[in-house]
Formats: C-alpha cells, structure tokens, sequence
C-alpha cells in the first residue's frame, strides 16, 4: 500500500473512512472508520515507503509502525524498487 497508494490512504485519512467490499459478495460494501479515536494502530508493511514521504508530516501524527521486506534481488528480478 504505501508503494502504490499513499494518495489514495491519506485522501481517505482525512474523510475518515474507507469504502470495503465483501471479497465473496462485492454488492456488500462496509464502511470502516478511519478516526482516530477508532484506529489503534496502522501496520505498514513494504519495500518502498518512498512515496509517502511527501506526507511525513501526516503520519508523524499517526499512531503506526513500518516494517521493511528486505530481499537480496537485484533490479534484474525487481526493477521497481
């Protein structure tokens, strides 16, 4: 997520809530809270959080964590990153 929608997260962020479909009935739609008094902590897991870092000062404000997936490949198998 933070790779490829970091727009998209903080956009939500400050509505306050997310739009989520059923995986098994997509008709369902759930709306999640994004509030802070809702949220207890924000994971985010990748390999490039380069792309949030225009929104440094949001999620400095955030309670959350990183985690960093860290693989030996070259660009070769991952030219993305």
């Amino acid at each position: 997520m933070p790779a490829f929608y970091s727009t998209w997260f903080f956009r939500r962020l400050r509505e306050g809530f997310v739009l989520v479909p059923n995986p098994f009935n997509t008709k369902q739609i759930s709306r999640v809270s994004l509030l802070p008094d809702d949220v207890a902590c924000f994971v985010f897991w990748t390999k490039n959080a380069a792309p949030m870092l225009p929104y440094i000062e949001e999620w400095k404000r955030l309670p959350c964590y990183f985690q960093f997936t860290i693989t030996p490949y070259g660009r070769d198998t991952e030219p993305l990153l």
